[in-house]
């Protein structure tokens, strides 16, 4: 994968070209969206803590039975630890997720009424829930656009194809925010990850790709 070795003196491009390269992207992926399933607000929030470092399939794959086991903040809430970590057994580090999804569920039951907060401060709070997270939740479950989630992929595809020099998630937010449009904030994250798993994977197919002639291709040694 690219690493942050990779990361010396990147070409970024100057204001025109990154727009053009947006542009393109949003164009060629109009309907990349959020890849976790879920129904409610806490449904979200705990496949959004669940996600870290695991598979998006392997989450998909096991809230069906986990949602329907689980309804409510109160029901993680007053869940039995071991009892939730075999429940979510095949995501990495379930036990720590588990004890953070139970934790921010007491915090949800207990200061807002059972319900997910609606505020990027309020939702930071929770245990398990950073920036990119809580971005997640407000944009998913709320239709609340403050920002841009920055995830691994975000993070890849922002150096690689010369749209942010940074490798802080907060700074690569920022970037991002000053480039894309904002009413493409809310899905830009999910245009990125569905462009890296279909063409800007390790190896990039850059001949099929609809930016190939803007993208500096930071980092990339071996292309299709």
């Amino acid at each position: 994968m690219l690493g942050y070795n990779d990361m010396d003196k990147p070409r970024i491009l100057k204001d025109s070209d990154a727009a053009k390269l947006v542009a393109g992207l949003r164009k060629a992926y109009p309907k990349a969206k959020y890849y976790l399933d879920f129904k409610t607000p806490i449904d979200l929030m705990v496949a959004a803590i669940m996600s870290a470092q695991t598979r998006d399939e392997t989450v998909n794959r096991i809230t069906p039975a986990l949602f329907s086991k689980y309804r409510t903040a109160k029901d993680y809430a007053s869940a039995n630890a071991d009892a939730l970590v075999d429940d979510i057994r095949s995501v990495s580090f379930a036990g720590n997720k588990a004890k953070n999804i139970i934790a921010a569920c007491k915090m949800v039951q207990g200061q807002y009424g059972g319900k997910v907060p609606r505020s990027m401060e309020q939702l930071a709070e929770l245990p398990g829930i950073g920036r990119k997270t809580a971005n997640t939740i407000l944009i998913n479950a709320y239709g609340i656009v403050e920002g841009i989630p920055v995830d691994t992929w975000v993070i890849k595809l922002s150096y690689r194809l010369g749209l942010s020099p940074n490798k802080d998630p907060d700074k690569i937010e920022a970037d991002l925010k000053g480039i894309v449009p904002k009413d493409g904030w809310h899905n830009f994250a999910y245009v990125l990850k569905t462009h890296g798993k279909t063409l800007c994977k390790d190896v990039p197919i850059c001949s099929r790709c609809p930016v190939n002639s803007i993208c500096p291709k930071n980092g990339v040694t071996e292309k299709i």
